[in-house]
């Protein structure tokens, strides 16, 4: 029994010093050197923090862009999807009742038209980007609502693309917030 005790004792200590003191504190110090040392990038607009970097916000007035949803509110603490498949009869309506929303504040976009992005949430229900597609067909709501051509919104979508990692890994996108700080930003022209 000995033989057999404190090998494994030695290895349970072993184990514990490395996976609860060595391993957190090496990720630590490399969180150190990623953007924001590790705390998460925020975006400030006067002084002041309205946003996270990679945390999706929920934008409900028709004159900004709307990012995809969340399973979760977009809540940061329980980051995660519903857990629902795509033949889930709840889900399916949460689904059928997010295609509904968008068509009523979208006038003249077809269901077919709309983007996956925009009526299923991400896997974490907090991802801050939306595709090229999803913002474009945004674009006549927003700048009828705004008194903006949709050429310069069209322009300010262009401007704030997000290349793919490395040029091929993921796909083109742009940040909800950042599209809706830049908006906020635009001069609306006088009637």
């Amino acid at each position: 029994m000995k033989s057999h005790l404190f090998p494994a004792l030695k290895l349970t200590g072993i184990l514990l010093l490395i996976c609860s003191g060595i391993y957190p504190l090496m990720i630590a110090g490399i969180g150190m050197f990623a953007p924001g040392q590790g705390n998460g990038v925020t975006i400030q607009e006067n002084g002041r923090v309205v946003g996270y970097e990679n945390i999706g916000q929920n934008f409900v007035d028709d004159k900004y862009f709307s990012g995809r949803p969340s399973a979760n509110n977009y809540n940061s603490a329980v980051s995660g999807g519903s857990n629902k498949g795509p033949a889930d009869p709840d889900y399916l309506v949460i689904v059928a009742t997010r295609i509904d929303t968008f068509l009523a504040h979208n006038p003249g976009i077809t269901k077919a038209e709309i983007p996956s992005d925009l009526i299923t949430a991400s896997g974490s229900g907090l991802d801050p980007d939306i595709s090229i597609a999803a913002a474009k067909i945004q674009v006549k709501r927003i700048a009828k609502l705004r008194n903006l051509s949709e050429a310069q919104i069209n322009q300010l979508i262009q401007e704030n693309i997000r290349k793919p990692l490395l040029g091929c890994l993921g796909p083109a996108s742009v940040s909800v917030l950042k599209l809706n700080l830049a908006l906020n930003k635009m001069a609306t022209p006088q009637n």
